[in-house]
């Protein structure tokens, strides 16, 4: 019996939870290109970027992606997408992380440089998403000018889904995004010692 009434109140639970679901899913009626902002100190932000990629792929959708900072390196994910020529419009524009750099000058002509490739896929009705990996973290450093970003981003064409990567986001990036997630940093192997990994970091 105990087992039934358990079951029985799972169900009317169920019942109700699905009730207030598709009532919100009804509301949700608005159709619009999207800004997204992954954020935080955690492992993850790039990966849960490329995974929208992906996802947009299946759905034969064109993407273009640059990524900041991270040039100094070949990645797996850069490796990957490069498969898709026709698909996949990437661009690698950093120098490498700015412990590495150590040269101010360098690192803001490379975000500049990397800002103005932004802004043509920003204006291309024929991307559909854009990932724009460690962005974040140029805003942050104040490599380029915030108001400048913001106002390129609000002209893209309206179904365009946008995609910003990087810990420390600005408020004013925050503020105009429509969904922010922020990745807590609760445990990282390399606080142990071990190196990072082909296919987790790299």
């Amino acid at each position: 019996m105990a087992d039934l009434d358990k079951a029985q109140r799972h169900e009317k639970r169920m019942k109700r939870h699905k009730t207030v679901v598709d009532d919100k899913i009804k509301q949700a009626n608005i159709d619009k290109g999207l800004l997204l902002v992954i954020t935080g100190n955690g492992k993850g932000k790039s990966s849960s970027g490329f995974g929208m990629i992906a996802r947009a792929l299946g759905h034969n959708m064109r993407v273009g992606i640059v990524q900041f900072i991270k040039g100094a390196y070949s990645t797996g994910e850069e490796t990957f997408y490069r498969r898709f020529p026709n698909e996949v419009d990437y661009h690698v524009m950093g120098d490498g992380f700015t412990w590495d750099t150590q040269n101010l000058e360098q690192d803001i002509a490379s975000a500049k440089e990397g800002w103005e490739v932004c802004k043509k896929l920003l204006s291309d009705p024929t991307i559909d998403v854009v990932l724009f990996d460690e962005l974040n973290i140029v805003l942050k450093m104040k490599y380029l000018d915030i108001n400048t970003v913001i106002t390129d981003l609000a002209a893209r064409p309206d179904m365009q889904h946008v995609i910003i990567t990087g810990r420390g986001a600005p408020d004013a990036i925050i503020e105009e995004a429509d969904t922010v997630s922020r990745i807590d940093d609760v445990k990282h192997a390399f606080r142990a010692g071990i190196k990072a990994q082909k296919g987790i970091e790299l």
